[in-house]
């Protein structure tokens, strides 16, 4: 079962939610607007690695067809709700996607979220521009806490499969 966003914004309240900073104007029927943070990583085929960067204030503009890793403004999570985070339809209609093959947030994560960004067209992005959203879901069953391999970074952060120990 979805959360609605006054249900949200009352989980919020009781700390069962959590979402900092918070902004009542960022809640919607049954979701959260998140934006964008300032840091991006967008991956360089001629050196086979990620490349960190700070989004300018006047912004960056996406390549097409190329992946970038960047980060929510907010810390988001929850001990009680499993979360999914998705782009938004308005951003998704210029042809920038986000979230399309990790949307799942594991109830007991909570920190600032790696966003995976493709872009089909040149578009530019702004640090804190709302460009997703993240709802929240009732679980069935027992809670197991999540294994802390990637809930504990605050920045973009690329796959750690095949990475060194």
């Amino acid at each position: 079962m979805i959360l609605t966003g006054p249900f949200i914004t009352q989980e919020v309240r009781a700390g069962r939610i959590i979402i900092e900073p918070f902004d009542p104007e960022a809640v919607n029927p049954n979701s959260y607007n998140y934006r964008l943070g300032k840091r991006l990583k967008r991956y360089d085929q001629s050196e086979g690695r990620f490349v960190e960067l700070e989004l300018p204030g006047n912004g960056y503009v996406l390549s097409p067809h190329r992946m970038y890793l960047g980060h929510t403004v907010e810390t988001i999570g929850s001990s009680v709700y499993a979360m999914s985070l998705i782009g938004r339809s308005s951003m998704g209609r210029l042809g920038l996607f986000l979230q399309l093959s990790a949307d799942l947030g594991h109830t007991t994560s909570c920190h600032r979220w790696t966003l995976e960004i493709v872009a089909t067209r040149p578009i530019r992005i702004y640090p804190g521009m709302v460009v997703g959203q993240v709802s929240f879901w009732c679980n069935a069953g027992t809670i197991r806490p999540t294994p802390a391999l990637y809930a504990t970074f605050n920045e973009p952060c690329e796959s750690r499969i095949g990475a060194p120990e």
